[in-house]
């Protein structure tokens, strides 16, 4: 006899990641279980890349973009951390 699932031990393995790309390169920067959160880091990110566009253009770095995309948690590397805001000021990004 088969089992029925039992929907309150279900545990969902999607996560809403925002990815940092500068060219061809992209990075998680951080993950989220909401879509509406990782839209929200999305665009603080980007306001921060904005407050500082004078700087990355004198100091001539590029400038990130970012992303909200689902991502399971098997596709995160195991040495995965966060990715500061502001990385992209020390050359970090990547």
């Amino acid at each position: 006899m088969v089992e029925p699932v039992n929907l309150s031990n279900y545990r969902d393995d999607t996560l809403w990641a925002v990815v940092a790309s500068v060219g061809r390169t992209s990075r998680v920067a951080e993950v989220f279980t909401s879509r509406l959160a990782a839209l929200a880091d999305q665009a603080w990110r980007e306001q921060e890349v904005k407050a500082y566009a004078n700087f990355l253009r004198s100091s001539k770095q590029p400038t990130p973009s970012y992303t909200v995309r689902p991502i399971r948690r098997a596709d995160l590397p195991r040495s995965w951390r966060p990715l500061p805001a502001l990385g992209f000021l020390q050359g970090k990004l990547l």
